[in-house]
Parts: C-alpha cells; sequence; structure tokens
C-alpha cells in the first residue's frame, strides 16, 4: 500500500493504511505463545514472501513466473522445517 501510494499516486491515507499495516504485522510474533522469537520471525518472513506475491497477483495485477513461484514454495517449505522439525 505504501508502495502504491508513493510510485503509483494513490491517496495519503491509503500510505497510512500502508503503514499501520506494518506495524501491526510487526506485533503480531510478540502474541505467539513460543518463547522463541527468531524462529517465529523466521517463520514470518517465509509466509512475507508467499503473501506478497500472493497480494501483487489479487491487488496489482502482478504475474509471477515459475521462479517466483519455486522461491515462494521454497520458503514455505522452509517455514515448515522451522516450525515443525522435531526438537
Amino acid at each position: 500500500m505504501v508502495w502504491q501510494a508513493v510510485r503509483e499516486g494513490r491517496a495519503w491515507w491509503f500510505a497510512a493504511l500502508g503503514v499501520l499495516a506494518l506495524g501491526l504485522y510487526g506485533f503480531a510474533a510478540s502474541f505467539q505463545p513460543d518463547a522463541q522469537f527468531g524462529r517465529i520471525l523466521a517463520a514470518y518472513g517465509g509466509i512475507f514472501v508467499a503473501g506478497s506475491l500472493a497480494w501483487g497477483m489479487a491487488l496489482d495485477g502482478y504475474r509471477p513466473d515459475r521462479f517466483d513461484v519455486i522461491g515462494a514454495a521454497v520458503c514455505l517449505v522452509g517455514v515448515g522445517v522451522i516450525m515443525y522439525a522435531p526438537r
């Protein structure tokens, strides 16, 4: 949303909504029951990659190529390894 406001001339309040969304995203990890913040942040990072591609497809008309899809899949597999590996 910030990108669209700055680069594509959307309204200032659109950027403000983007800043708010990013701020809320920053708090999301702190509400997780696991005390391993680094692990949680890494998992959110992988989900963020895939979510960014989905956002681009849904709202920006972006069509990912096969390398985008493969990269997002690798990130999501990494999330699975981080979150569900036996410890």
